[in-house]
């Protein structure tokens, strides 16, 4: 009885398995035939960098004051 009920159970769970693997393929082909989503933290993360990037195109680098003691120095 007990080998019966086992064997009836390994069946029943490889044909879920197979189930869901049929599933799974179906599921990531429909996937890939739709466009890619975004999700809202990437699209700030990308508007944060790029504000950055403009940012820092935008930066000039200080410039030095001279020194007017530089002939007492050597």
């Amino acid at each position: 009885m007990f080998k019966t009920v086992m064997i009836i159970a390994i069946v029943l769970l490889a044909l879920g398995w197979v189930a869901y693997a049929i599933w799974d393929m179906k599921m990531r082909a429909e996937e890939k035939k739709g466009p890619r989503q975004v999700s809202k933290h990437l699209q700030k993360t990308r508007s944060e960098v790029s504000d950055w990037a403009k940012k820092m195109a935008a930066f000039k680098k200080p410039t030095r004051k001279p020194q007017q003691n530089q002939e007492n120095k050597s």
